[in-house]
């Protein structure tokens, strides 16, 4: 029995719980090996296709990748019947935790509400062919150790922890009434940390690395979802922002900062941060500047350039959050232009919850739709470009047996399967035409007919069982 594509999250979930079964039959004392054979790859680095070809999966690593035949008596065969095997996605900007914004959860939901949602999400990012993710900000902590560790099933996350944010800062939740020490239920939840000089920034960033943090993020700006911050604010001073970034480089790692514009941006630069989210409303300079200190860029298609040229859409937003979003999206096409022109090192992160979170891919597609017009360099925005970026978390990188973003001999077995060529109809990376989808060695989704893959296709019975014979 095919999967129905009309129920994605449910084919997700139980092509889990399917890939335990029958991987559980094979001799637990050789490495599990799985063979795809008949795709053409795109290998996440390269321009074009390697067609017909075939990768070795063994365990939770590529073994082989050639277009002669692998001989592995054995193995798991996975005919891909001419379709393109890529890279699992990587999303360089989500937030995990969050449904239509930080205020929702805070004055409707509790951290059990938002942990449920955390996993729905998650289960859906599989389903979409995201096997990796980068947090940009909420309590995921806890969360990405417990993917880790197996006890829950979600893409790879590299969380930021909670923001630093100062006092009327971009992740400043509070009340206008509030008193000095006062914090809101975001910031007990450690949702984010409202810091002010050098001590408290130092004490926030170290708090978060200590309990798993990959990277720390900034807010260096003003920004559109939030109450206190006009879009022409600079936040954190130079000193504060420096003590931010050694700490980060005594663990080894970077910081990647929220900022709109040239004053923001380059005072981050300055202080040493090596990402900038957004990026909106900068001149050409600083594009260029970005490009000859080696500072990558982070753009969020979707977000900057449909959701807010129709803020009026946005129902969670307030008259002003709509006002700042149609100034954003006046500026973020001709800052896009100027990285393509200047060759930035981009990625890209859809920024996107609530009912936008059902549909990453969007986000790589409106970038090349709008601004690159090139589906290598989107595709590559969410491969090999993001797990350049990703390497620089070092040591405090979770993930050191392989390589991600790429098809490669000794890289982790993060892989999928599209009907078609991304390269000339970028759409085959959306969610219904994703036939397939393997993280660190295990299948997620299966959408792939009985003959191609049968050991990984679940039962009729067991499906009816699980769902409903509907």
């Amino acid at each position: 029995m095919n999967f129905v594509r009309s129920k994605p999250i449910k084919t997700t979930v139980l092509a889990a719980a399917t890939t335990l079964l029958s991987m559980s039959a094979q001799a637990q004392d050789e490495p599990r090996q799985v063979l795809f054979t008949n795709v053409n790859i795109f290998n996440g680095v390269d321009d074009g296709l390697i067609e017909n070809a075939s990768v070795l999966v063994e365990g939770n690593l590529i073994k082989t990748v050639s277009t002669d035949p692998i001989s592995a008596e054995g193995a798991y065969t996975v005919d891909g019947e001419g379709r393109t095997l890529m890279p699992g996605l990587i999303d360089m900007h989500s937030h995990l935790c969050f449904r239509n914004g930080m205020l929702e959860f805070r004055d409707g939901y509790d951290q059990m509400a938002a942990g449920a949602y955390t996993a729905f999400a998650m289960n859906d990012y599989l389903d979409q062919g995201f096997t990796t993710v980068r947090d940009a900000g909420c309590n995921i902590l806890g969360v990405a150790k417990a993917v880790n560790n197996a006890i829950i099933p979600g893409p790879r996350i590299f969380p930021s922890g909670g923001f630093l944010s100062q006092t009327g800062g971009h992740a400043d939740t509070g009340s206008f009434n509030d008193r000095i020490g006062d914090q809101d239920k975001l910031e007990q939840g450690r949702v984010g940390f409202i810091v002010d000089g050098v001590p408290e920034v130092i004490k926030a960033a170290r708090h978060n690395l200590r309990a798993g943090a990959t990277q720390i993020k900034i807010m260096a700006g003003g920004g559109v979802a939030s109450e206190f911050d006009p879009l022409h604010m600079t936040q954190f001073s130079v000193d504060e922002m420096e003590a931010i970034v050694g700490v980060a480089e005594d663990y080894g790692t970077y910081v990647h900062a929220h900022a709109y514009h040239d004053k923001s941006v380059n005072r981050a630069i300055d202080a040493g941060v090596r990402v900038i989210e957004h990026n909106f409303l900068v001149s050409e300079e600083t594009v260029i500047r970005m490009k000859e200190e080696g500072v990558a860029l982070s753009v969020q298609a979707v977000m900057s350039l449909q959701a807010f040229g129709d803020p009026e859409s946005i129902t969670f937003f307030s008259a002003d959050q709509k006002a700042k979003a149609t100034q954003v999206n006046k500026g973020a096409e001709q800052m896009m232009k100027w990285a393509v022109k200047h060759d930035l090192l981009m990625v890209t992160g859809g920024d996107m919850f609530g009912p936008d979170l059902f549909r990453q891919a969007d986000n790589i597609l409106w970038f090349n739709d709008k601004i690159a017009n090139n589906p290598a360099l989107a595709l590559k925005t969410a491969t090999g470009n993001a797990a350049e970026v990703l390497s620089w978390s070092g040591g405090m990188n979770p993930y050191k047996e392989g390589t991600l973003g790429t098809i490669v001999e000794g890289g982790y077995a993060d892989i999928i399967l599209v009907d078609g060529n991304p390269l000339e109809d970028l759409t085959s990376i959306k969610r219904d035409t994703v036939d397939f989808v393997m993280k660190d060695g295990d299948v997620y989704k299966n959408w792939l007919p009985n003959e191609a893959a049968p050991a990984f296709q679940p039962a009729g019975p067991e499906r009816d069982a699980y769902f409903g014979n509907n």
